[in-house]
C-alpha cells in the first residue's frame, strides 16, 4: 500500500540552526533516504521551499482567487514529503519515526487512495 509521509516542522526553528546543525540534519536525511531506498519502499520525495514562497488557489463563483503564503497560520509548516510503498500502516509508521524532523516536529502518515483502473 502507498503512503504519503508529510514532514511538518516550525520553519523558524530550522532558520535558527547553524550551518553545521543543518548539515548534520541533511546528512541524516541522506542516510534515511538510502536506507528506505535499499529496502525497496521508496517511491519519491522532495523537500519544499519555505511556506512564504507558496500560493494558495481557490475558485469561487468561477473566479480564481490567489493568496500569497499558506492557506492557514500554523505553528508547523509542511517542509517535505516521502511517498512510500509498504505492506501496512505499521510499516509506514516505523519509517515515519526514522525521519529526522519527527524529533523536531511531526510526520503525518496518510494512505494514498487506491483508484480503480
Amino acid at each position: 500500500m502507498k503512503y504519503l509521509l508529510m514532514i511538518y516542522a516550525d520553519e523558524a526553528i530550522d532558520q535558527k540552526m547553524s550551518h553545521e546543525e543543518m548539515g548534520a540534519i541533511f546528512g541524516e536525511y541522506h542516510q534515511f533516504t538510502e536506507e528506505i531506498t535499499a529496502a525497496g519502499a521508496y517511491i519519491g520525495g522532495e523537500p519544499l521551499e519555505p511556506v512564504a514562497s507558496s500560493t494558495t488557489v481557490r475558485v469561487r463563483e468561477s473566479r480564481t482567487l490567489t493568496t500569497d503564503g499558506p492557506f492557514a497560520e500554523t505553528k508547523e509548516q509542511l517542509g517535505g514529503y516521502y511517498l512510500i510503498d509498504v505492506p501496512n500502516l505499521d510499516d509506514a509508521i516505523r519509517w515515519a519515526a526514522k525521519i529526522p524532523h519527527a524529533r523536531l516536529g511531526c510526520v503525518e502518515v496518510r494512505p494514498i487512495m487506491a483508484m480503480p483502473s
